[in-house]
């Protein structure tokens, strides 16, 4: 099982990126999924979920109307679009998938916007 981050990157204020989470050795789209991030020394706080069927979503409200989740159960695939993007956005990103008492996590990608 592994979900594996990426789309990381160095950007400017009021620039984008798309994070992608690919997940293996799971049906993802049994899975609620979701998007955290941890700013350097701060908690790791939840950005944006997904659930199973598509049909309800979350935005925490530091990102709503700039990020945009998404996934491809096709493809095994969680991304994360966003847009805009702040210095206070600069953080670690992590994919989570969650079914009842499973959680799996990725390992990360930096993000560090500039201003």
């Amino acid at each position: 099982v592994q979900l594996q981050a990426s789309g990381g990157g160095l950007v400017q204020a009021g620039g984008s990126l798309r994070l992608s989470c690919a997940a293996s050795g799971f049906t993802l789209g049994d899975y609620a999924i979701g998007w955290f991030r941890q700013a350097p020394g701060k908690e790791r706080e939840g950005v944006s979920c997904l659930s199973s069927s598509g049909g309800s979503t979350y935005y925490a409200d530091s990102v709503k109307g700039r990020f945009t989740i998404s996934r491809d159960n096709a493809k095994n695939m969680v991304y994360l679009r966003m847009s805009s993007l702040k210095p206070e956005d600069t953080a670690v990103y992590y994919c989570n998938a969650h079914l009842r008492q499973r959680d799996y996590w990725g390992q990360g990608t930096l993000v560090t916007v500039s201003s």
